[in-house]
């Protein structure tokens, strides 16, 4: 199996296990099983590589039919180490979204494997809702989470119901569910 498809693997791992089987995104199994995810890795090394390859990832998505892609996760598995690099990174990131005059069509949410909420400390478990394998950017269409959340109005709700759900999991229950994914 090639780098890139065990790096796909993993992610698809952690979408059915985590994203999709504890349910922290309960708009990601619909899209998931139609087929509608496109997981775009990235080998950038760089911020201008990267840059580059979002720009193309964002136009795809623009200019493709809600029912062929419906959402893009671009995985970044060789930058961004360190949390506070990839967090610096979404400046840039939003920039992007503001030069194609893609703010109010597409919607960035981000991942890491070290994801760390503002005052909290790297190990509470509430930044395990938005710990991924790799680094990775998601492009969400806004028309599709505005569809979304009116079956959730309050997405405040979601936002706590998974913290609780990974607290009742601990940090045990997190590594076993992914343990596949250990290395």
């Amino acid at each position: 199996m090639n780098d890139i498809s065990q790096i796909e693997n993993r992610v698809r791992r952690w979408l059915e296990k985590a994203v999709i089987g504890l349910n922290l995104c309960p708009f990601a199994k619909s899209v998931y099983v139609k087929d509608q995810v496109r997981i775009a890795i990235c080998h950038a090394q760089d911020k201008h590589t990267l840059t580059a390859q979002l720009y193309e990832e964002l136009q795809l998505l623009a200019s493709t039919p809600a029912q062929q892609t419906d959402t893009t996760l671009l995985v970044v598995p060789s930058m961004f180490e360190q949390f506070s690099d990839f967090n610096d990174y979404l400046d840039i990131a939003e920039a992007v979204l503001d030069e194609l005059e893609l703010v109010g069509e597409i919607q960035l949410a981000s991942f890491h494997p070290a994801y760390q909420f503002a005052d909290t400390e790297p190990d509470d478990l509430s930044n395990y809702t938005n710990r991924a394998p790799y680094p990775i950017l998601h492009l969400l269409r806004e028309d599709s989470l505005d569809k979304a959340a009116e079956q959730y109005p309050d997405a405040s709700v979601i936002f706590q119901r998974n913290i609780d759900v990974v607290r009742a999991l601990g940090h045990e229950g997190w590594h076993r569910l992914l343990q596949d994914d250990q290395e």
